[in-house]
């Protein structure tokens, strides 16, 4: 017969027992914190060429998906037993395609306009002049300040430069930064590893979904399992609209903006073009940065007149886009306030850099349908109108309202 004693003894001291493992853990830990960091860096190295390919296959699947419901429709036997294959194999032929027409005709063409801005930068630069009277005066008053070089000092662009690279280290960055595209042969391996294991991804992606489910089910409840399965299903809805609606709406704002800044005489508006198309991805600030670059372009171009023009064209452009264009194209699934877009762009950021900002609003959006699922839920369980006086009645009506506009 076991002793009671001992047992609410050891029960007592069980959690001081924890206690103090987790304490020793977390010492050591911090005592060999380099350790644990190098570590997590070596298995990030090795995971990165598989997250990539995951990111690769999903996107993949929107257009791998609407093939194989095609090939699905046909009666042939031969089609229908390989729909699957038939489809990925396509996807793959086209993104291939995509890739060699880029390499091949776009990027030469950009590579050449931004190598003609560069070696005609000091021209544009000197030759508008009206421009140069704002920047002398900026730069004289900056100086006042001490902010940029010391006073007397002729503002050049070799005394800017050093000011950016003293208070930027950029020259080190860009050092840096080369050193890493040097990795050539890395590069390529994680490359050719993402889009392998993309392939594989695509070919077992609905086993791996089965097992998934199957795991859900044994280790939680049914009301969990539901629930995950409905803010999954949700947020691959997003993904799959947002990621359609920005490239569709990106490559009609590009569109627009090549054939205006080609109107106004840009050498560039093929650039720029493609530019705004890509940067359209980030919600908010990605049309706005690229539109101030197009205009700072054209305003050393053509001088501040036609710069002018060229804010007031892109500005109309944008306006029509995001009060016309985007919402058409996006439905009631991303309605949000402008105030709620910044928020959510700038953290996705701060989280995730580019690929967070792109991903924020999908994410948001299911964030914002389960909040609302939970204030209905907790609605439900408060007094109803008939047992509220009409005052609170109207104000909750009001506030019900004013919450959907965010």
């Amino acid at each position: 017969m076991s002793n009671p004693f001992k047992t609410k003894l050891i029960k007592s001291i069980f959690p001081y027992f924890l206690l103090a493992v987790f304490v020793i853990a977390a010492y050591k830990i911090i005592d060999e914190l380099h350790i644990f960091v190098g570590f997590f860096k070596f298995i990030g190295n090795i995971i990165t060429p598989f997250f990539y390919g995951f990111i690769l296959a999903y996107i993949l699947n929107i257009p791998c998906s609407g093939i194989q419901r095609l090939l699905g429709k046909s009666n042939n036997k031969f089609i229908m037993k390989r729909k699957k294959a038939m489809s990925i194999f396509s996807v793959y032929i086209l993104f291939a395609l995509t890739i060699y027409l880029v390499l091949n005709l776009v990027i030469p063409n950009i590579y050449e306009s931004i190598t003609h801005f560069v070696n005609n930068f000091q021209g544009y630069y000197s030759g508008a002049h009206n421009i140069q009277i704002i920047v002398d005066y900026v730069v004289d008053y900056v100086i006042e300040l001490g902010i940029l070089g010391e006073a007397g000092e002729a503002i050049t662009m070799e005394t800017t430069i050093r000011w950016v690279n003293d208070n930027f280290n950029i020259l080190e960055n860009i050092s840096s930064t080369f050193r890493a595209l040097f990795s050539v042969g890395s590069v390529i391996f994680k490359t050719f590893l993402a889009v392998v294991s993309s392939v594989f991804i695509l070919f077992e992606k609905d086993k791996f979904i089965a097992y998934l489910s199957r795991m859900l089910r044994v280790f939680t409840s049914t009301h969990a399992y539901s629930v995950v399965v409905k803010y999954s299903q949700k947020l691959n809805k997003n993904f799959r609209q947002y990621i359609n609606t920005q490239t569709i709406d990106g490559i009609i704002l590009g569109t627009l903006v090549t054939i205006e800044l080609y109107l106004m005489g840009s050498i560039y508006f093929l650039t720029l073009g493609i530019m705004l198309g890509i940067v359209n991805y980030i919600p908010y600030f990605g049309s706005i940065f690229g539109a101030l670059i197009a205009v700072v372009v054209v305003t050393l171009e053509h001088g501040w007149q036609m710069g002018l023009i060229a804010t007031a064209v892109l500005f109309i452009t944008q306006q029509i886009d995001g009060n016309i264009i985007q919402p058409k194209l996006m439905g009631e699934s991303f309605k949000f306030s402008p105030l709620l877009v910044i928020i959510s762009v700038t953290i996705g950021g701060a989280f995730a850099g580019v690929l967070g900002m792109v991903a924020a609003i999908p994410i948001v959006a299911v964030l914002k349908d389960m909040l609302e699922d939970i204030i209905v839920y907790y609605e439900k369980k408060k007094p109803t109108d008939k047992e509220i006086d009409p005052e609170n009645q109207r104000r909750r009506k009001t506030d019900y309202a004013d919450s959907h506009q965010l």
